[in-house]
């Protein structure tokens, strides 16, 4: 058994205490392979067991109700489910919010995905088109809260700018957020006007300045490439380098641990990175051959992000800083990627990651890093504000 501070999930209480906001109803559910309780029950068949709901639907966010859809913009396709029989509809497929059809054998939905604390990743925008839709059509939905796998006490980096929206930033929140599900859901509905019938079932036992580590939760990949908590506690940095021709470690078994690309001299980079001073993190000069994606079967060169005071650690700054590095060093061979990315074809994909072209163009002047930090500060005061009468922990 896993130790840590017992944390009662938000799909368990709902079926141990909370039953009476669906008892009768029927049910459809957003979910995907990491939905699962203390004991690995999947949250379909806690709710199918439980005797006082009828099941009708499930939906599956990007990657596909099971988690093996690989790529972006990689459409998973509606079928039935082999154990439960259910008919599974996707929401990332050639629509992402559910339809009438959809949602007509259904009065109440259910969400249960688990979050990685970081605004470039589709899943709260999933639930926030569910609850567009829910409020058009006159369904409630209940969101199962589940921890901010990097805790719910600090946020980092820029703000989403108005004119930068996406599927992987609906809503003005900075890069590392700080929130849970549960939060960013009541945000969306009350701050940003979603204005559906939202109930979020609360977790008990988590606190804010717990990392996922610290509860005694089971760690189920949310997404292929999100394999363990030290990925994801990399990963709102690292991710920026999917807006770029270097390598952000997909097709490794380290992915955003591990970074480079064929023409990166490895010591170099590591050199320039540990010349930041960066806290709590340490940079080791590495080699990798991705099998998948960017330079599949090339020889890399690049760093592995060795995160060694978490608290301490500013995965947004250190990703900041690795693009920084590449764009300064290898110039001549550093790229942007080209369009589209997560269904933009019109803007580059480094700025819909970004949520502003603000950040490119810093990287393109030549400005410090502390620069770049500090052209923070103004959105992140206004974010703490608003996010205080959402917080729930």
């Amino acid at each position: 058994m896993k130790v840590g501070r017992r944390t009662i999930l938000g799909i368990e209480k709902l079926c141990e205490s909370r039953f009476e906001l669906i008892r009768g109803a029927r049910v459809g559910l957003l979910c995907n392979q990491a939905s699962v309780d203390h004991e690995l029950r999947h949250s379909a068949d806690l709710l199918k067991s439980s005797g006082g709901v009828k099941l009708t639907a499930l939906f599956g966010p990007q990657h596909g109700i099971r988690g093996d859809v690989q790529d972006n913009m990689v459409e998973t396709a509606h079928a039935i489910d082999s154990e439960t029989g259910l008919p599974v509809y996707s929401l990332y497929s050639e629509t992402r919010e559910p339809t009438e059809r959809m949602l007509e054998s259904v009065d109440v939905l259910v969400c249960d995905l688990q979050d990685v604390g970081c605004r470039i990743y589709t899943f709260a925008y999933t639930i926030a088109n569910c609850m567009r839709a829910a409020r058009r059509l006159g369904k409630r939905v209940i969101v199962c809260d589940r921890p901010n796998p990097l805790g719910g006490v600090a946020f980092e980096g820029n703000v989403l700018e108005r004119g930068f929206e996406s599927f992987v930033g609906q809503f003005p929140l900075p890069t590392r957020h700080g929130m849970t599900m549960g939060e960013l859901c009541r945000m969306f509905n009350e701050h940003w006007g979603i204005g559906c019938e939202l109930e979020v079932v609360t977790l008990d036992g988590w606190s804010r300045e717990l990392w996922f580590e610290e509860t005694d939760a089971h760690w189920v990949l949310p997404s292929p490439n999100i394999p363990t908590p030290e990925s994801a506690t990399v990963f709102p940095g690292s991710v920026h380098l999917e807006g770029t021709q270097v390598s952000e470690g997909r097709g490794t078994t380290r992915p955003f641990e591990i970074l480079g690309a064929p023409y990166v001299d490895s010591f170099e980079l590591a050199r320039r990175l540990e010349g930041f001073g960066l806290p709590g993190v340490k940079f080791r000069p590495t080699g990798f051959m991705p099998t998948f994606q960017k330079h599949a079967g090339e020889a890399c060169g690049g760093v592995q992000i060795h995160v060694l005071e978490r608290r301490e650690f500013r995965p947004v700054l250190t990703g900041v800083a690795v693009v920084k590095s590449c764009f300064d060093l290898y110039g001549e061979e550093f790229r942007w990627k080209e369009p589209p990315y997560e269904y933009v074809y019109d803007k580059n994909p480094f700025d819909v990651i970004a949520g502003t072209d603000s950040l490119r163009k810093a990287f393109e002047r030549g400005d410090t890093l502390e620069a770049i930090s500090d052209s923070w500060e103004e959105g992140l005061l206004t974010f703490e504000s608003a996010r205080a009468d959402y917080l729930l922990y």
